[in-house]
């Protein structure tokens, strides 16, 4: 793991009453070499430890103090005016797959990059099925449409704050601006006796009675895990009453009584059911003609995503939401939305053992409030919050912070920062 040079850090404090942010002064070091200062919102204070990791890319380093002591959070800010900026989602080609931060960044040639959606990483209550390391929310690479969200109660991570749900999105539209959205599942199944929707789209767990699609997008995981558990409850065992139907070319070419694994073929979409979607699928015959339809449509804005990825809001309008967290200290990883969605701010905790009380969502959307941003969304944290970039003269990415495991874990996906000269 390679880790910056320290002389770029400043110290962020953060006052604290009852348990809530009440405001930020920036101090520190004296600018490193070609650093410019920054104002910090509200304050009149400035962060003295601002550098240029590439066009439209900043980097600074902030020391938090919070309920359970200094927090160190590491910031970059995103310019989405500046035309040679661009993010776009970092993943290992297929959905039910993980690398570290450092390999999707270094693989996309992005300048910086950090950890994304929570997924699921463990599967020790259905014994014998494999953790797929598939996302829970809804995920969109380069305007192209990979996966839809899970049932709420099948979600990994925190509980949702009230009136959040699995289908809540970060993403960056095709206008270059970045906003906080939800996306839905648009999708149907056309056979010789009529039409139903359909109810995932290659995601780790499908709703209680429904019929998901896979395609080759999904990887060469077991589709078994999409049919245990329940809408509210993920531990509920695996259903029994399933079906598996491969379409190739408009036509059913196999069918199944159990969801199977391997590699899904281009051109081709595995359907699977689970107790009145398996039994729907049992109607269908081999050689029988089949339209499968799939998309995900945007629930506020008619502008499409060309980047989106899960997590869910803490803040919109510079309003936190009603119900945050604020007792449970971890490390975070985040993401600030500033100048009608034209400036980005990611944000990873520091997990090395003297930073590692962390932050509550509380406190990481009062930080990202104090900093400037009028919306804020959460990602997966704990051992997952991974922060990368390519320093000036470097050509390879490197770690910013200390991951809590000592090293990156694999994951999903995450956000990459990609700039040109």
């Amino acid at each position: 793991m390679t880790r910056r040079d320290g002389r770029f850090r400043s110290a962020l404090t953060v006052f604290t009453a009852c348990g809530a942010l009440a405001g930020i002064a920036l101090v520190g070091a004296a600018p490193a070499s070609g650093a410019q200062g920054t104002a910090a919102q509200g304050t009149g204070a400035r962060d003295t430890a601002t550098t240029t990791i590439a066009p439209g890319v900043e980097y600074s380093e902030l020391d938090i103090p919070a309920a359970r002591g200094v927090a160190r959070a590491h910031v970059l800010t995103v310019d989405l005016r500046d035309p040679r900026v661009r993010v776009d989602l970092l993943y290992p080609g297929t959905v039910a797959a993980r690398a570290p931060v450092s390999r999707l960044a270094a693989d996309r040639g992005a300048v910086a990059g950090v950890n994304g959606d929570f997924f699921d990483i463990e599967e020790s209550q259905h014994p014998g099925v494999e953790a797929t390391g598939a996302t829970v929310g809804p995920a969109i690479a380069g305007g192209h449409a990979l996966k839809a969200a899970v049932p709420d109660g099948q979600r990994f991570g925190p509980a949702l704050p009230p009136g959040t749900h699995t289908e809540d999105v970060f993403g960056v539209g095709v206008d270059r601006t970045a906003r906080l959205d939800a996306l839905d599942l648009d999708g149907s199944v056309r056979g010789e006796d009529g039409i139903w929707p359909l109810g995932g789209f290659n995601q780790y767990a499908l709703p209680v009675g429904s019929v998901g699609a896979f395609t080759a997008d999904w990887g060469a995981v077991s589709r078994l895990r999409a049919t245990c558990g329940t809408d509210t409850d993920r531990a509920a065992p695996c259903g029994t009453d399933t079906y598996e139907v491969t379409v190739r070319s408009g036509r059913v070419t196999a069918v199944a009584d159990v969801p199977g694994s391997g590699a899904i073929a281009a051109g081709t979409t595995v359907l699977v059911g689970r107790e009145a979607g398996a039994q729907r699928l049992r109607k269908l015959s081999v050689g029988e003609r089949v339209l499968v339809r799939h998309g995900l449509v945007a629930r506020s804005s008619r502008v499409p995503f060309r980047f989106a990825l899960g997590g869910y809001p803490m803040m919109t309008g510079g309003v936190p939401l009603p119900g945050l967290d604020d007792t449970v200290s971890a490390v975070r990883t985040a993401v600030g939305l500033s100048d009608h969605g034209h400036r980005l701010r990611l944000l990873a905790l520091d997990g090395a053992p003297e930073f590692r009380g962390g932050l509550t969502i509380a406190e990481v959307t009062g930080v990202m409030r104090e900093l400037g941003s009028q919306d804020a969304f959460t990602l997966d944290g704990g051992g997952s919050t991974t922060m990368v970039a390519r320093q000036p003269g470097s050509e390879t990415v490197g770690v910013l912070n200390h991951p809590t495991g000592g090293a990156e874990r694999p994951v999903p996906n995450g956000i990459g920062v990609f700039s040109r000269p």
